[in-house]
């Protein structure tokens, strides 16, 4: 899995006062906890974070907290509500010699033979919660949708099968599928429409001739 280094400073004070003057200073406020007896206070440049928030990509992180390293994972980003700043960063120390969870980008490859034959294919999560070890950890989970069909689904089940050194951890069960299009439907009910109406046309002429042959007679 990829990595990423950064360079922090530790926090003297902790406080509003004292995290505002961060901001003030284009410096984000950071916590790492987990697998530590106490949380540790950090700040850094908001710079040194943009390759790691802003990416679809996961990263292990290589914290170097004046002179302190170890390894972490983003847990949680907050974000200035009108300016989309980054305000806060909460990162996990993780064992790397040991399983760690991590929420993975999904990749597709190949041309599904649904949307050949006219069907969408839908992303249904562009994210899976994994579990592993860092060797094993990959950057990507690539899914190969060539065999789904319209109507057909791939599901956490069949990821598992496939991925014996992974453990996917993500409820959601559907991950990719492909789906009748918006304007195969709207062909389909105008079809059955017509078909309808060619039934009533013909019920129609068939009652009309049933009544003028009675009045004949």
């Amino acid at each position: 899995m990829k990595s990423i280094e950064i360079k922090a400073e530790a926090r003297k004070v902790i406080g509003k006062k004292a995290t505002k003057q961060l901001r003030r200073q284009d410096h984000v406020p950071c916590v790492l906890y987990g697998q530590i007896k106490e949380n540790i206070h950090f700040h850094a440049h908001k710079n040194d974070f943009r390759k790691l928030v802003f990416t679809p990509h996961s990263f292990i992180v290589n914290l170097n907290i004046e002179g302190k390293e170890c390894q972490a994972i983003m847990q949680t980003v907050d974000f200035h509500p009108v300016t989309d700043e980054i305000q806060h960063i909460d990162f996990y120390r993780i064992d790397t010699s040991k399983a760690f969870k991590i929420n993975v980008p999904v990749t597709t490859s190949g041309l599904s033979k649904g949307v050949q034959e006219g069907g969408v294919l839908q992303v249904n999560r562009r994210k899976l919660l994994v579990k592993a070890t860092a060797e094993n950890m990959p950057d990507t989970v690539d899914i190969d949708v060539t065999d789904i069909g319209i109507g057909e689904a791939l599901r956490i089940d069949d990821l598992n099968a496939e991925h014996e050194d992974l453990e996917f951890l993500d409820p959601q069960s559907v991950v990719v599928s492909v789906n009748v299009t918006r304007l195969a439907k709207a062909m389909d009910e105008i079809e059955e429409g017509e078909e309808g109406e060619e039934g009533e046309e013909g019920a129609e002429g068939e009652e009309s001739a049933t009544e003028e042959k009675d009045t004949k007679e």
